[in-house]
């Protein structure tokens, strides 16, 4: 297996890593199960080390291809202040966050920066109109050493990770910039529990070791075993995905026969946090205080052999202790999204053991903290290599970038919006509805959206020169990143009563996932109650009549959706499927026709569900 060259990093790191592979079948077929040798620097002198050493641990998540500063609530983190109140803190962008990482790093001979997946996907235009090689280059800069996958790493297919991995322009649309070839990422990608189906083997690296002067750390990557659940068909064909509790206990036991004692999981699944605050106090011992979700019982659940768990998904901020099956206390963290955080965890490492040394995760507000959470600030001076690479990719993104698509009065929420249905939700839903009315388009009666497609809020302050209150196509590209085609489809009353109760029941009952809906649908939905009850059907109406088990109704939605993604198995039961233009282009469309600059659009008033709490 080939060496990959390090890029200005010749005295800092020691990499093995597969190369030029392009497709799964190739990349799986070359890629045994074993260990990633990764180091920053050579040891020199002959004094005696010490018996135990601090590892700095720099980790981070979801950044999703946010190389600027994040627009709006998306671009601010809530901070507890000594009097109880709270305040929201502009932070993330790319220059900030490599300049917290770089000054985090000063002191620390023994310092690793990971991350917890979906460092692309769903990325704004800057990224994703050139397939996130912009953000892979920047995370190369960033000095990134390991991250795991996450679910939207797949959002192209496995091919299109592969490439992200290894390097190669474009299949279609070829290099972006002449004489340049895309080099892919200095780091692993590790998927220890993705498998190519026809072949049983992890489509990437499963694990990595890290070494410094004798120093061992492996670091195993999963993703959450869901992601089939929430990405396209065509993003996960030809692949499984398996039990995060098994597959990491599955390859700590072969770290631990290799001698590698000391092991971080890299998980992208996560938690949520009893307080939005990123500096709460996770293991306070008050009422309805800690953290509840996935990450609890698979933390519960994996082996004692890993000694730290960087998580991820939820886009939450954490510092947690979650006892491990021998009692033992173990770090959980996540650091929010969009690099509006980083988390900066000290191992101490035993070189007797080649073990971590344990203790209780201090809080954040101890003097000494194991392991904290800290804001990437935008009051400190911005990394220059980092605004040169924005500005760089930006000049190639502007022609299409800066393009006005509408206009609006004020800031309408999405991403940034707590409630259940969001102004930006019933924008998009309406949208929908009125592009795939048409008989020729679709005759659709009625849209649905669901809310994790919705990535950003519009928001009414200029992000440029366009001057306030405008749309461009960058703007409205954030906010519908994924370019999902449309689809008009056939449901019964039945089906769709059973889609809007599959919100709030089966795999979507902990973490309900309240479906946008277009004008004229309208329906109470009773919180108090439980599982699919809480959807109280005798008030789900359209334009005023109570829906029809037995009528049907054409119904528009964008493929994912129709595909029964997200836990919605009715929606996925459609018939007589016309396939309609993006989800964008319809947004687009909707924005240029009803608004000017003379009659901007206004935030709806989002009062078509009823909920009782």
């Amino acid at each position: 297996m080939s060496a990959k060259p390090q890029k200005n990093r010749a005295s800092r790191r020691v990499l093995a890593a597969a190369a030029g592979l392009a497709t799964v079948g190739a990349l799986a077929a070359a890629m045994p199960a074993g260990a990633h040798d990764r180091g920053h620097g050579h040891g020199h002198g002959h004094h005696k080390p010490a018996r135990t050493v601090d590892v700095q641990l720099l980790s981070f998540n979801d950044l999703h291809g946010n190389l600027e500063p994040p627009a709006g609530s998306a671009g601010t983190v809530t901070e507890t202040q000594s009097d109880g109140t709270t305040k929201a803190i502009p932070a993330g962008g790319v220059e900030y966050l490599a300049s917290s990482l770089r000054t985090a790093r000063e002191g620390h001979p023994y310092s690793i920066t990971a991350a917890g997946g979906d460092m692309v996907g769903a990325s704004p235009l800057l990224s994703g109109l050139f397939h996130d090689e912009p953000t892979i280059e920047a995370l190369n800069k960033l000095d990134l050493d390991v991250t795991s996958v996450g679910n939207h790493e797949f959002d192209e297919g496995a091919t299109e990770l592969a490439r992200l991995q290894n390097g190669g322009c474009h299949p279609v649309e070829g290099c972006y910039e002449k004489g340049k070839k895309f080099k892919g990422a200095d780091f692993p990608y590790l998927a220890a529990n993705v498998t190519n189906e026809k072949t049983g083997r992890p489509i990437l690296k499963p694990y990595t070791v890290w070494k410094k002067n004798g120093v061992k750390i492996g670091f195993i990557g999963v993703t959450l075993e869901g992601t089939p659940d929430i990405v396209t068909a065509n993003g996960v064909k030809g692949l499984k995905f398996h039990d995060e509790i098994e597959t990491i206990n599955k390859y700590a036991k072969e770290l631990d026969r290799q001698g590698v004692k000391s092991i971080v999981a890299l998980i992208h699944e996560g938690g949520q946090p009893a307080s939005t605050s990123y500096n709460y106090d996770c293991d306070s011992s008050g009422p309805g205080d800690g953290i509840s979700g996935p990450i609890t019982d698979i933390a519960k659940g994996i082996t004692p052999k890993v000694d730290a768990l960087v998580t991820g998904h939820t886009h939450q901020a954490y510092v947690c202790t979650i006892p491990d099956p021998a009692g033992n206390p173990r770090m959980v963290t996540s650091a929010s999204s969009f690099g509006k955080l980083y988390t900066d965890t000290t191992l101490t490492y035993d070189r007797r053991t080649k073990d971590i040394v344990r203790t209780s995760v201090k809080s954040a507000s101890a003097q000494n903290p194991q392991s904290v959470n800290h804001i990437v600030t935008r009051d400190q001076p911005k990394a220059d290599d980092m605004t040169a690479l924005i500005a760089r990719w930006n000049a190639l993104a502007a022609p299409i970038a800066n393009r006005p698509q509408g206009y609006i009065s004020a800031d309408i929420n999405g991403r940034g919006s707590a409630a259940y249905e969001k102004p930006l939700g019933d924008l998009i839903a309406d949208a929908q509805l009125e592009g795939l009315a048409p008989a020729d388009k679709g005759g659709a009666v009625l849209a649905l959206m669901n809310p994790g497609g919705i990535r950003a809020d519009l928001v009414h302050k200029a992000s440029g020169s366009e001057g306030d209150g405008v749309v461009t196509y960058g703007e409205s590209f954030t906010v519908q990143p994924f370019t999902n085609m449309m689809n008009v489809v056939d449901l019964t009353g039945a089906q769709l009563i059973t889609a809007l109760q599959q919100q709030v029941s089966g795999s979507n009952e902990a973490g309900p996932k309240i479906l946008q809906i277009s004008k004229g649908l309208t329906y109470t939905l009773d919180m108090t109650k439980s599982g699919a009850a809480r959807v109280v059907t005798d008030t789900i109406k359209l334009n005023g009549e109570a829906i029809d088990p037995a009528k049907t109704y054409r119904v528009a939605m964008n493929e994912f959706l129709a595909g029964g993604g997200d836990g919605f198995a009715a929606l996925g039961q459609g018939t007589n499927k016309l396939v309609g233009p993006s989800d964008l282009d319809v947004f687009n469309a909707y924005l240029a026709a009803h608004s000017s600059a003379a009659a901007p659009l206004a935030p709806p008033a989002a009062d078509r569900i009823t909920v009782i709490q």
